[in-house]
């Protein structure tokens, strides 16, 4: 299997990916984009260095100026490109893979992401056929900018911070540790891994997996905390949990936060297609302009960008704002909920319980090799319903849904549904289930 993929390039080093690829990448993105300054961040794994090292050749071989940010989270990245007026950008990282991967997470200027279909595919020709551009008369340059205290301040002024807050943090030894540094002097932190090791030697950096939050759930239990949050490995992601070191699902914190900024501007907010319907709900109860949109950082970001929206929120824990070019920011995500938890005389826990109301299924995963034919089966079984294929198929029902769409990568079907109850849910989720392994 290829490592250039739909939304970025990722394998594992030493036997997919090595320094000499890595060269070529830098060669084939200069060919692909021209441009004349590209940004370079790397997170904390071992073979990053090395890979910003081969990287950085092959884009100055190619005349490009090189702009070396150093050891960041993704979202630094993203700001560095569209602050400094970058050409583009690349941030050498795996996000939440076990230590053996790595890889290339690429931008156009302003931090518009390059995914398979506008940029990557092209590229993986350019760099297996070695077809290059012609080498120019002298090579680019490496500079070295620390973007830290520039980001940190950009972040740091939409704090509102109204009484001391107590959370815990689980930075996983990943770049959380580096985008955490937003909310030291802001927020009291009692930190959990926050020292960087590659190797992730305590646990997966993924907030998506109920195993993450184990060590953060029970140190926040043995403490008095307003909330914990958990990074994953490039910080661009980040899961919550209450006060009771209870995990709460990510669509929840994007009604929270896009309540918040509903406050103080009316304007578009996206959400993906996986995400409760109270998320609606509360958008347009606040005076807000709800939009539904696909699952994948590219699609949003663009859809964003072209509806000037005020923030956008997916079920995996990415959490987009205008305010960093329509990109991920962890950090400003942690400070809108603590802006919101200081500004009630309610806990988390009672901010979130309104909206808790219907009962998900949660993703479900299932193989499925025909998967055209299941969804005609589906489109049979439920031909009473709204129908509609914004990513894979959804299906709609007054006071119920549900979505299935296939992985990028895998021959399996992802189901979410949600319904009012428990009973119903279970009901339907089984029905649903039993179609799809038909």
């Amino acid at each position: 299997m290829s490592i250039f993929k739909a939304y970025d390039i990722r394998g594992i080093v030493g036997t997919e990916l090595d320094e000499s690829l890595a060269r070529g990448i830098g060669r084939g993105f200069a060919t692909l984009l021209s441009p004349t300054t590209v940004v370079i961040g790397r997170d904390m794994r071992p073979h990053s260095a090395a890979l910003a090292r081969a990287l950085t050749e092959g884009l100055t071989l190619q005349g490009v100026n090189v702009v070396d940010i150093g050891m960041v989270s993704t979202p630094m990245c993203y700001f560095a490109n569209g602050h400094l007026e970058a050409d583009a950008s690349i941030i050498i990282t795996a996000s939440h893979n076990p230590g053996e991967y790595n890889g290339f997470k690429l931008c156009r200027a302003n931090a518009v992401p390059i995914s398979g279909a506008t940029g990557i595919q092209e590229l993986e020709q350019i760099v297996l056929a070695e077809k290059f551009a012609p080498l120019p008369d002298s090579p680019g340059i490496r500079t070295e900018y620390d973007i830290g205290a520039e980001y940190r301040a950009h972040i740091r002024q939409f704090a509102d911070i109204k009484r001391p807050l107590k959370i815990a943090v689980d930075y996983a030894n990943a770049m959380g540790i580096a985008e955490g540094e937003v909310l030291k002097g802001l927020i009291d932190i009692d930190p959990l891994f926050d020292e960087y090791d590659g190797s992730f030697p305590n646990h997966e950096a993924n907030p998506l997996v109920p195993e993450t939050y184990e060590s953060l759930t029970k140190f926040v239990r043995q403490g008095e905390y307003d909330f914990g949050i958990a990074f994953d490995g490039d910080a661009d992601r980040v899961g919550f949990v209450d006060e009771h070191g209870e995990i709460i699902s990510m669509d929840m914190i994007t009604a929270l936060i896009a309540r918040a900024l509903l406050e103080k501007e009316k304007g578009v907010v996206f959400y993906d297609l996986r995400s409760s319907k109270a998320v609606k709900e509360l958008i347009e109860e606040n005076g807000g302009e709800a939009r539904m949109c696909r699952v994948g950082h590219a699609f949003i970001k663009q859809q964003m960008r072209e509806a000037n929206a005020v923030f956008a929120g997916e079920l995996s824990g990415h959490y987009y704002f205008r305010e960093n070019f329509f990109t991920e920011s962890a950090g400003l995500a942690v400070l809108y909920i603590a802006n919101l938890v200081s500004q009630s005389d309610k806990t988390l826990s009672e901010l979130v319980q309104p909206i808790r109301k219907y009962v998900a299924s949660g993703e479900i995963n299932s193989k499925v090799d025909h998967p055209e034919a299941v969804f005609e089966k589906i489109r049979e079984e439920y031909s009473d319903a709204h129908i509609f294929e914004l990513d894979g198929l959804s299906v709609e029902y007054p006071d119920w849904w549900f979505n299935v769409r296939m992985s990028n990568t895998e021959p399996l079907c992802r189901l979410n549904l949600e319904a009012p109850t428990q009973a119903e849910m279970a009901e339907k989720r089984d029905k649903g289930l039993a179609l799809l392994q038909m």
